[in-house]
């Protein structure tokens, strides 16, 4: 055998230390691989599935608006009638709960409108009655047509839900031949709008919106009700009673 040959039964230790070197390396590797994502800033999700929700497209936003309310007098009353006080009632408690600075009473100006001017005293009591301590700045319009009835119109800046663009807008084709845009089967542009218009023109107090309200006092009566009825061994649940006939004897039989 030459002294360059290497006996089949005998491994080279060259050979056998690069090995080891090797899976040293991959091992350690391995090891530092779940440590490099602790301390990576970036994790955010990537899909394939376009975001199309709509409430994100649409969103609902809380605007310092102008809201107001027309009052109409009535001719027979001559001044603020019960109908017209209680509107005049339902807008102090919404200017209360989200309402700023002062209250502004737009009333007509021109003949024949004594039932207007009348409605001012009543308007604020109405206010006064409801816990409201704004200041009220009383002036005029002109009337565009006499033969209208013309309102007395109160307004102050409060806070409203709107959505944040607006409606109808299109800027694509729904039915385009010319390009592939809408081939993808995804909502169009305008899908949701009027859905979250709707829901932001009846929310009462907007900042439900943005977060539940504080829990109210726990009702101590019905808590003592209920503890005394499970001593008793009585069953504390609400008991429902009902009068009503049956739907099988309604109309004889």
């Amino acid at each position: 055998m030459r002294p360059d040959q290497t006996s089949p039964f005998q491994s080279p230790k060259p050979m056998r230390r690069r090995a080891s070197g090797v899976a040293k390396a991959v091992f350690g590797v391995l090891m530092l691989a779940p440590l490099a994502g602790c301390g990576t800033s970036d994790r955010m999700k990537m899909s394939a599935i376009a975001n199309d929700d709509y409430r994100l497209r649409h969103p609902i936003v809380l605007a310092k608006e102008s809201v107001s309310i027309d009052i109409f007098p009535s001719l027979a009353a001559g001044g603020l009638d019960r109908h017209s006080a209680k509107q005049v009632a339902s807008f102090a408690e919404e200017y209360r709960q989200g309402g700023r600075g002062p209250i502004l009473v737009l009333v007509p100006r021109g003949p024949g409108q004594g039932e207007s001017r009348g409605m001012v005293a009543g308007i604020r009591r109405a206010f006064e009655s409801g816990g409201v301590r704004a200041a009220i700045d009383v002036t005029t319009y002109p009337i565009g047509n006499q033969n209208l009835s013309s309102p007395v119109r109160l307004s102050f800046a409060g806070l409203k839900a709107k959505v944040g663009d607006q409606c109808g807008q299109w800027p694509s084709d729904l039915a385009s031949g010319s390009t592939i845009d809408e081939w993808q089967n995804r909502p169009y542009y305008n899908f949701g709008c009027s859905t979250q218009s709707m829901i932001a023109a009846q929310t009462a107090d907007p900042r439900d919106l943005v977060g539940p309200r504080g829990e109210d006092a726990s009702d101590t009566l019905i808590q003592s009700r209920a503890i005394e009825n499970v001593r008793k061994g009585i069953d504390p649940s609400t008991t429902w009673t009902v009068h009503n006939t049956s739907i099988g004897t309604v109309g004889g039989s």
